[in-house]
């Protein structure tokens, strides 16, 4: 690795210049389109084969940036449609970008596929390891990249029956975790030339908000020193791991000076080899959130200057790596109504009694944070970032958003109450309730998309709140530099 890489809104009342009341624009009412009524109904059609393809990605549960098989498949499920693929973009082997149509508009759909390190389960409502396999779907990637690319063929085959003009192209995104594949696609100009970005996220709830998210940037921290023998001649050592420990205690006390809603975590990597050996290599992986990238910033700074007294007082030397930096969440009301409305119009997920069963077991391993499962039923009231709809995660969609108008949707995918990156959003990630989530959400992009297509006004509503959000003096920078992508950062 080289150094330097890299990881929902506020009301405002909408007014268009020159005018007191903003205008209003609407959409098509519900699945009493015919348009949406096919779409729906093609989507139910090819669910068995959509939960296979899904499943299939899962077991391959591949890493950020080795999404080869994954990448694949999908690759060659678009090209099978007819989409133009484009692969390796962006200098990532593991991203592609499927094109269909010619033309204004053009909408873009986002999917991820990335996997997670240690979540490697059954799809069962307890923990069981499967031996060998170094990730799994924790964050349900596996039904992202799926229903994205469901909801692009879905606008093709309408594009193609109505001789309707426009473009659809399905963005593939691999390691969102932590490797800000999308920095690298924003920075290379991939949706220079798109209107909207559509995106979704598995989750434990149905909701579509103007919500915002947590600016970050990360890093490995690697420190040097000198072995010796820790007993026969310590003198002559300088501990790494001594260096690590020192930036670690330096950066805990910080906590209490810095702005309170910021965000530190940190994991030693690597620490040494054996007690008796002085480590002369050591390593700790740092993350900084904050919902202001310029406290990010700020806060990092501070880190760093860490690092290096750490290093001074503990006579070892340090290197930095970023590995990720993404931004926040640009919210957009005009986009997130339509899709909330598209929301409400495909409704929730409800179980069978065999996926009650499952999830009720699910929910007993929660403790005291249980929700009530019935709520994977219900379409959450719309809210935007000042009624509380922040997500204290990061997302490189984030810097998708400063690109172009974007907007995104939660699906419950998983057994309410469940947390992301946990066992039992794996688990449910891989099997029909995951499933049936991931086909609401591949409804909602379809039916959003179409919206998009058929009324142009929408567009232009939503481009004029971007670019009054985004601000006329706005310049794009990347959080994390002029690097190359990580491809080795899971490694």
């Amino acid at each position: 690795m080289k150094t330097q890489i890299f990881t929902v809104l506020f009301l405002i009342p909408f007014l268009t210049l020159g005018q007191s009341k903003p205008k209003k624009v609407t959409a098509s009412t519900g699945a009493a389109d015919p348009d949406k009524k096919m779409i729906l109904a093609d989507l139910d059609k090819r669910f068995p084969d959509l939960a296979g393809i899904s499943k299939q990605i899962w077991n391959f549960a591949e890493l950020g940036y080795q999404e080869e098989k994954s990448s694949a498949l999908l690759e060659e499920q678009l090209r099978q449609e007819g989409f133009d693929v484009q692969t390796g973009v962006a200098g990532i082997p593991t991203a592609f970008v499927a094109t269909f149509g010619s033309g204004k508009p053009v909408i873009g759909i986002l999917g991820e596929y990335d996997a997670l390190p240690g979540l490697a389960t059954e799809a069962k409502p307890e923990f069981t390891p499967i031996a060998g396999q170094k990730g799994g779907h924790g964050c349900g990637h596996n039904l992202f990249g799926t229903a994205s690319m469901a909801a692009a063929i879905e606008i093709k085959n309408w594009l193609k029956s109505s001789g309707h003009s426009g473009t659809i192209k399905m963005y593939g995104c691999p390691a969102e975790e932590g490797g800000s594949a999308k920095v690298y696609m924003v920075r290379e100009g991939l949706f220079n030339d798109v209107d909207v970005a559509l995106h979704w996220h598995p989750g434990a709830q149905n909701a579509a908000d103007a919500g915002t998210s947590l600016a970050n940037k990360n890093a490995k921290f690697r420190f040097k020193g000198i072995a010796a023998h820790a007993a026969a001649s310590p003198e002559r050592g300088r501990s790494a791991l001594d260096g690590v420990e020192a930036m670690d205690f330096m950066v805990n006390m910080m906590r209490e000076h810095i702005p309170s809603d910021t965000r530190i975590h940190y994991v030693i990597t690597k620490g040494g080899e054996a007690p008796n050996v002085v480590p002369a290599n050591a390593e700790v992986y740092y993350y900084v959130r904050n919902k202001d990238r310029s406290i990010v910033q700020s806060v990092w700074k501070r880190i760093e200057s860490a690092a290096q007294g750490a290093a001074q007082g503990t006579g070892t030397q340090v290197t930095w790596e970023v590995l990720g930096g993404v931004y926040d969440l640009l919210p957009n009301v005009t986009l997130a109504e339509v899709m909330h409305q598209n929301l409400k119009t495909v409704g929730g997920v409800n179980y069978t009694p065999e996926e009650t069963a499952f999830a009720q077991k699910i929910s007993e391993t929660f403790g005291d944070q249980k929700v009530p499962i019935t709520n994977a039923s219900e379409v959450k009231d719309f809210r935007d970032a000042s009624e509380g709809a922040i997500s204290g995660g990061s997302t490189d969609v984030g810097d998708v958003s400063w690109a172009v108008p974007t907007v995104g949707l939660s699906t419950a995918t998983w057994v309410p109450g469940s947390s992301a990156h946990s066992w039992q959003s794996t688990a449910a990630s891989g099997m029909s309730i995951g499933q049936k989530g991931m086909l609401v959400a591949a409804k909602t992009l379809a039916l959003t998309a179409l919206d998009l297509f058929k009324t142009p006004a929408l567009i232009e509503k939503a481009t004029a709140e971007w670019k009054q959000k985004r601000g006329g003096d706005f310049k794009y920078e990347a959080l994390l530099g002029d690097r190359k992508p990580a491809l080795d950062y899971r490694k």
